[in-house]
């Protein structure tokens, strides 16, 4: 059980994170995944990071729902679907410092990758394969928007289209990672208390309701300049953060 004042901070950082998600599609939930694994262990970590990113990534979706690209969300969903099964017949738990290097790697790939590489959501292949990988990196590490908004380069949508097809994504991805390990806390008796994910759901629908405003004020140039820094600047702390769990252990 965390103690009340743990527990405030806990909710003003879901509140915060949600509302940097709302505004770049991304970067609220490697933030989150951090402040988790600091609190609690890698399963129980992983279903209550699910749970608020269920809430915010769906609360997202509803508020932009007239710009998601449907095509888009069903080729996710079959590579999504592929992953999860792997997964279910391997039944792998990362170790924290697994979680903190690939939270840290993940976007500075994504950053890295040629345009001449890029892959383009809009054909059926490049989405489900966007899916399968979007997928591993949510059961390995918790998170996968940095690699997601690699996937986006190319597709030609503008900002709020990328916010909305990227949330009712990562709704399904959130949720196939509070399944598969929503399994395993049952079964290795962790323990997530309920009044938690209660507050995790409702701060998280504040903090993305709070960021609307201002992403309807953005430009295209801002969104992509700013998405880029706060995700280097991200990526360098917990890949520090992980390299030095894995020296001392």
């Amino acid at each position: 059980m965390l103690s009340l004042p743990i527990a405030f901070g806990l909710a003003a950082s879901i509140i915060a994170t949600s509302f940097l998600s709302g505004l770049f599609g991304m970067a609220g939930g490697m933030v989150l995944m951090g402040l988790l694994l600091i609190l609690l262990p890698v399963p129980a970590a992983m279903v209550l990071h699910g749970v608020t990113q269920v809430a915010s990534n769906g609360a997202r979706a509803w508020l932009w729902r007239m710009h998601i690209v449907w095509r888009v969300f069903t080729g996710y969903i079959a590579g999504a679907i592929l992953a999860l099964a792997v997964f279910a017949a391997i039944q792998f738990i990362p170790s924290k410092a697994v979680v903190l290097i690939f939270i840290g790697l993940a976007p500075l790939t994504a950053l890295a990758l040629p345009d001449a590489i890029m892959p383009n959501l809009l054909k059926p292949a490049h989405a489900a394969f966007c899916g399968f990988i979007c997928t591993v990196l949510q059961l390995l590490a918790g998170v996968s928007g940095p690699i997601f908004d690699a996937f986006f380069v190319k597709s030609g949508m503008d900002r709020k289209a990328q916010v909305s097809t990227k949330a009712v994504a990562q709704t399904f991805g959130h949720f196939v990672k509070l399944v598969y390990f929503g399994g395993i806390v049952i079964t290795d008796e962790s323990y997530v208390d309920p009044v938690l994910m209660i507050v995790a759901v409702a701060t998280a629908i504040l903090g993305t309701w709070l960021s609307r405003r201002i992403l309807e004020g953005m430009s295209d140039r801002g969104f992509r300049v700013w998405s880029q820094r706060i995700i280097v600047t991200i990526s360098a702390v917990y890949l520090s953060q992980g390299f030095y769990l894995a020296v001392t252990g």
